[in-house]
C-alpha cells in the first residue's frame, strides 16, 4: 500500500479585507512569538547534551511549527485578491450574510467567505463549500437543494446582505 494521495484541489484565492487583516496580524505575531522561541531555544541549547534535552527537543518542533505557518502565510498572501464590493446585491456572491430557512422552519445564518477565513463558530462558510456553491446567484425566496455528508438538506433564503 503506498503512501501516494492525490493532491488537492486549489482552494478559491479571494478573501475579505477583514480576513486579509487578519492574516497579516497573524503574521507579524508569528514573528514575534519566533523570536520568543529562539531565545528559549538558544537556553536551551546552552544547557549541554542535547539529545535528550526535552525543552530543546520542543522548543525546535515549535519554531518548525511557526516556521511553516510563515512560510505557508508568504507563498499564500501576494496570491490572493481582496474582495470589498459587490454588483448586484440583490443575489448571493462572495461576502454575502444569507439567512435560510430549514424545512423545520429553523433559521441559520451564513456569511461566505475565501477559504483562508472560514469558522464554524461565526458560521462563516467557504466559498468552496457544497452549500455555497449552491447558494450563488441566488435570491431572496429560492429554495436550494444540497447534499451535505450523504444526507439532502433544502433550504429557503429568506434575506441577503452585505
Amino acid at each position: 500500500m503506498s503512501r501516494w494521495r492525490p493532491p488537492q484541489a486549489r482552494s478559491t484565492p479571494i478573501i475579505t479585507p477583514e480576513g486579509y487583516a487578519i492574516l497579516e496580524r497573524e503574521v507579524k505575531e508569528l514573528w514575534s512569538k519566533r523570536r520568543v522561541v529562539n531565545d528559549a531555544l538558544a537556553a536551551a541549547a546552552a544547557e549541554g547534551d542535547r539529545s535528550e534535552n526535552a525543552e530543546y527537543i520542543y522548543r525546535k518542533k515549535e519554531q518548525a511549527g511557526i516556521d511553516r505557518r510563515i512560510r505557508y502565510l508568504q507563498k499564500r498572501m501576494p496570491d490572493l485578491k481582496v474582495v470589498d464590493r459587490v454588483g448586484n446585491q440583490n443575489q448571493i456572491f462572495f461576502s454575502a450574510i444569507v439567512t435560510l430557512e430549514k424545512d423545520d422552519t429553523s433559521e441559520v445564518t451564513y456569511r461566505i467567505v475565501g477559504p483562508d477565513e472560514t469558522d464554524a463558530q461565526r458560521n462563516f462558510i467557504s466559498i468552496d463549500s457544497p452549500l455555497a456553491k449552491a447558494l450563488l446567484k441566488k435570491q431572496v425566496d429560492d429554495e436550494v437543494q444540497v447534499t451535505i455528508a450523504g444526507s439532502d438538506a433544502s433550504y429557503t433564503v429568506v434575506s441577503i446582505a452585505y
